[in-house]
């Protein structure tokens, strides 16, 4: 076991004694069983690049094609050629 000093505010101080003497354990079971219930929080980072998740094809298809995306990005007007016809 590793004896180590550590810096706490006075009021998280004040409850961890309280506990102690409440629980009948010590001011450093208290600190340890701290650690152990928050560690789970923080898992190891993998030093692996982030990707993104694979995607999930919907069996769906778009009405516009693909050569009509350029046009639809660029002209705030544009209007599919299958909603020409629409009223």
């Amino acid at each position: 076991m590793i004896k180590t000093q550590i810096q706490i505010p006075d009021h998280l101080y004040r409850e961890a004694k309280r506990i102690a003497a409440e629980y009948e354990m010590s001011f450093a079971e208290v600190v340890r069983r701290g650690l152990e219930k928050s560690l789970p929080a923080y898992p190891p980072r993998t030093t692996a690049e982030w990707q993104p998740p694979n995607p999930v094809h919907l069996e769906l298809r778009c009405p516009i094609d693909d050569d009509e995306w350029r046009l639809l990005a660029n002209d705030p007007d544009y209007r599919p050629r299958h909603l020409l016809s629409a009223p």
